[in-house]
């Protein structure tokens, strides 16, 4: 199984490079703004599931005097 730290910079890379590239007539394709924001996306949610802070967190609150 490739090792997650390697996989999430593949994939940085890979979304910074060329989409498609030919060679003599030198035509290159980028990735859509949309995979990119996508791509971007993916990376971030992988890191804030690795954070210590809780994203959500839900609490009663009970006002004094009732039972």
């Amino acid at each position: 199984m490739p090792d997650p730290e390697n996989l999430d910079e593949t994939i940085r890379e890979n979304a910074k490079g060329p989409k498609r590239a030919k060679g003599d007539s030198s035509e290159m394709e980028q990735h859509s703004l949309k995979e990119q924001i996508e791509a971007d996306k993916y990376l971030a949610s992988k890191q804030a599931v690795k954070s210590k802070k809780q994203g959500l967190r839900f609490t009663k609150l009970v006002p004094p005097g009732s039972a």
